[in-house]
């Protein structure tokens, strides 16, 4: 069994990947949304947006961690 690896093994580089990766799942989730909504199915939109909020959270605290990051490096 074969486990992928980062192409670089550097925790800035772990920050940025799973930032990008909340944030864009943030904007994905906009269409599972409409999609569930159009198909009535209420319940699958709200877990949905439970979700998207999880994300949206996460987005916000690693773009802080990355802006201390930077100040710091800067200092």
């Amino acid at each position: 069994m074969t486990t992928m690896q980062s192409p670089a093994k550097d925790k800035n580089y772990n920050l940025l990947t799973v930032l990008q990766l909340s944030l864009q799942n943030v904007w994905q989730m906009e269409t599972y949304i409409a999609d569930a909504e159009r198909e009535g199915d209420g319940e699958l939109a709200e877990w949905l947006r439970k979700i998207q909020e999880n994300n949206r959270k996460a987005g916000e605290q690693g773009k802080q961690m990355l802006q201390a990051r930077l100040a710091g490096e800067g200092a």
